[in-house]
């Protein structure tokens, strides 16, 4: 600027020079070139500087915008940002960002440059905070909005995994159970972490009906983040996707209080700055809706689980939590009878069967986690987390049916029989670990690293068989014996180590020029050593997103990576038949299954009528080795007990999202995919190949008022292969019926505190009512195969729930 100046008194010397010549038309000229150069000089100024938080933290791309003269830009990962302005009598400045309280300021006839500092106060403490923009995703992870489950119809009490089950390239067959398939996966392949930690499932689960109540309480629920691929290196040893759930810390006194036919629940929570802690218990009976089904009898289901989250901060420097909860999960059934039509419009089928006996389950865990928090600076952190897993599992049944097939059009009885189903599986599993991270943030980079030690111990002692006598001939005939059709015993025991670490970088940069392209980039390895079968693992992964400076609304993202799937104990059990008789061992020769990830992602945020949208595609490849086939029945993973496959999956996911009514959250996914596997030289689909799928969330509100709220839940979905019981994936050679359903949710507001002018420590009473299966529609879980005599195999549907009504009743304090 200095040398602008000089040039300046140049050009006015030169004027006192022309004026004494008698103003002929070349001084006039330099008297007109003057005032130009004037006004360049003189009218312009460059603001830059830096935007922090309270505590003088960075805030990355943040909005600088002066509205009156159109200009616009954005912070860089430093906080950093320049602009140049017109100088006026007074320029208004805008600095804005998402979460954060937005500020103005005013310069008045600003010249050269302008360097300021302006600090952004958090919304945190503001009340009542209306989000306009969602933060960006720039790594494999997107957030999920927890309030997206409130009030929604649910069926199986468990929320935040139904949410999980309306996400793009996620499945689902069964509105009885809370597993889900992402992208050809297996239910096994999908990892759960709460605040850093693994957490498990029951082992022995068969049916959706003895599902109890997960792990995840939602009234506890802070954020949650959710990956179907590419994911980070510090999510290790599962190859589908990622649930990273982080439970809030309460800093004033909050709870709940909810009942309906399904179960109930209770909440409280308080805290302050140094000290919070939160209780839930949950308690769920799902034997109303399972008087839907058409097998009847008496259902005594009972779940009841008991949660707690307890955090100290006695300064900055320190921070202990711990997490505690215990499960007791109960299934109780005695069949009565049953008759189910199937078939054709043309060629309908009956089957009736009448049955005896009962079955009795019992499904016990226990979690505890301890983690300390040591920050030595405001950028630096070490924690050290320990935590303990305990199940015990019991599920013993004798059930024995008398069956009849008979064609309902000639009234032709084409099959009698009994069948006879044994179990005695006692399992008991503990697993401690030891976990410690590592995080420093330096300029642009955030460095984290973790090591864990794991202990495994688990023992199983397991009796199944079933009988069948069709037409007076045992399944499967021998003339000289009596067979069974299924025969299984394990009993077998483990104890195990594994050692797994990661490192890796978050590095944050820009292209340099004031309108920049953004771009970030992770990258890291993992690493894995389980002393069972003595197995090192070494996973490199990477992700990069761009934020292109020609539209700051678009996101491109790309990520790619090597990805395990360590063995867990139901991997591990190879059997051995002798007699039709199948004996469980382990097998400690077999490795991790390997999956290479390859994703292509878009995401653009746009507005449609001032309401905020955003669109997002991904496309994806996994090249997947060393697989170890399974069979599924219902939720119950078979495994083949060793690596002797490999395959492929790939497809498509789109998702729309957004306010398709003002003041409410709704999207729209659609799925395209294909699965291939190879067995014994021969291709067939995996057994969770869903070739496409649609999934629609929509919320509203009744009109001309806000206290009646109406969600609905559309799922439709292509079938998945199955075949004949007992025979290898290489004869699932038939497809089932698309599952199709439609579930919805309206709750009215009967009281309204929310803004507290009412003297009373009730905040809101809601009464809500929810038709389960709108439309009725028998949507099949598995099969029940018959054969005639003349050995003719019928595959009778075993079908889900019909329409329930449930009705449901919240408080909020």
């Amino acid at each position: 600027m200095q040398k602008n100046n000089t040039i300046y008194h140049l050009y006015l010397r030169y004027l006192i020079i022309m004026i004494s010549n008698k103003f002929n038309k070349r001084y006039i000229t330099f008297i007109i070139s003057l005032i130009a150069c004037q006004m360049v000089f003189a009218q312009t100024f460059k603001l830059k500087g830096r935007v922090v938080d309270e505590e003088h933290n960075p805030i990355e791309l943040a909005t600088v915008s002066c509205v009156e003269q159109g200009k616009v830009t954005m912070t860089n990962l430093k906080g950093e940002f320049e602009i140049t302005l017109n100088s006026k009598d007074s320029v208004v400045v805008k600095f804005s960002m998402v979460g954060y309280n937005a500020r103005k300021r005013t310069y008045r006839n600003a010249k050269g440059n302008l360097n300021v500092e302006v600090m952004l106060p958090s919304m945190a403490a503001l009340g009542e905070v209306v989000v306009t923009e969602r933060r960006r995703q720039t790594t494999g992870t997107e957030r999920l909005d927890i309030k997206d489950v409130k009030g929604v119809a649910s069926t199986t009490g468990n929320a935040v995994e139904e949410l999980i089950q309306q996400q793009a390239g996620v499945s689902t067959h069964s509105e009885l159970s809370s597993q889900y398939n992402v992208r050809g996966g297996s239910f096994d392949e999908n990892a759960v972490y709460i605040n850093n930690i693994e957490v498990y499932r029951p082992l022995l689960v068969r049916s959706g009906q003895q599902e109890g109540l997960s792990i995840i309480n939602p009234d506890m629920v802070e954020s949650i983040g959710f990956s179907t691929g590419g994911f980070e290196s510090k999510y290790g040893e599962k190859m589908s996707s990622v649930l990273d759930i982080n439970y809030k810390k309460v800093n004033k006194f909050e709870a709940n209080l909810q009942a309906s036919l399904l179960g109930g629940s209770a909440y409280v929570g308080y805290g302050n700055k140094k000290f919070s802690m939160s209780h839930g218990i949950r308690y769920k009976t799902n034997r109303y809706l399972l008087g839907s089904l058409e097998t009847k009898g008496e259902y005594k289901p009972n779940f009841l689980d008991y949660q707690t989250y307890i955090s100290y901060s006695p300064n900055e420097r320190w921070t202990i939590d711990f997490i505690g909860n215990i499960s007791e999960n109960h299934y109780n059934f005695k069949p009565t009878d049953r008759e189910t039509s199937f078939g054709t419009m043309e060629d309908v089928k009956s089957f009736k069967v009448y049955f005896d006996g009962q079955e009795k389950d019992i499904f016990r865990t226990l979690f505890g986690a301890l983690s300390i928090k040591r920050n030595f600076s405001a950028n630096t952190s070490l924690s050290l987390i320990a935590s303990a897993f305990h199940t015990k599992e019991q599920e013993t049944y004798d059930i024995q049916g008398e069956y009849w097939l008979d064609d309902t059009e000639t009234q032709e009885q084409l099959g009698v029989g009994t069948y006879m189903e044994h179990a005695r599986n006692y399992l008991t599993a503990d697993v401690q670990s030891y976990k410690l991270i590592f995080k420093h943030k330096v300029k642009r980079h955030d460095i984290e690293g973790g090591l864990t030690y794991k202990h495994e111990k688990i023992k199983e002692n397991s009796k199944e068989y079933e009988m069948r006598d069709s037409s007076g001939y045992s399944i499967p005939h021998s003339p000289d014996r009596l067979d069974l059709i299924y025969s299984m015993t394990s009993l077998n025991r483990m104890s195990s180590n594994r050692i797994e670490g990661y490192l890796m970088d978050t590095y944050r940069f820009g292209s340099g020029s004031e309108n920049q392209t953004l771009y970030t980039l992770n990258y890291g390895l993992r690493f894995s050593n389980w002393s069972y079968n003595k197995e090192t693992t070494v996973s490199p992964r990477a992700s990069l997103a761009i934020i292109p400076a020609f539209n700051q609304n678009m996101t491109f993202r790309f990520a790619a990576g090597l990805y395990y799937q360590a063995p867990f104990y139901k991997e591990l059990r190879d059997t051995i038949t002798t007699n039709r008789i199948t004996k469980v061992k382990l097998n400690n020769k077999i490795k991790s299954q390997q999956s290479i990830h390859f994703v292509a992602a878009f995401d653009y945020r746009f507005k449609m009528r001032e309401h905020p949208y955003r669109f997002t595609a991904e496309a994806y490849y996994k090249a997947l080795d060393n697989l170890i086939p399974y069979n599924i029945n219902n939720v119950k993973v078979t495994y083949y007990g060793d690596n002797i496959a490999k395959g492929y999956a790939a497809g498509l996911d789109l998702k729309l999202y957004g306010e398709f009514v003002p003041g409410t959250d709704s999207w729209v996914t659609f799925s395209l995919m294909s699965t291939r596997q190879k067995i014994n030289v021969k291709s067939i689909p995996m057994p969770t190949d869903q070739r496409w799928g649609i999934n629609l969330h929509f919320t509203d509100y009744f009109p001309g008022t806000e206290k009646w709220k109406m969600t609905l839940k559309l799922a439709f979905a292509d079938g998945l292969p199955f075949g004949a019981p007992h025979k290898g994936l290489e004869y699932q050679d038939f497809r089932a019926p698309a599952y199709k359903r439609a579930d919805i949710g309206m709750s009215y507001r009967a009281y309204d505190n929310e803004d507290k002018k009412k003297n009373s420590v009730i905040k809101n009473i809601w009464l809500g009512l929810d038709c389960l299966n709108l439309f009725g529609i028998n949507n099949v879980n598995s099969y029940y195969w018959v054969t005639d005599v003349t050995n003719q195999q019928y595959a009778v549907p075993n079908y889900l729930t019909g329409r329930q009504i449930n009705c449901k009743l919240l408080f909020e304090f």
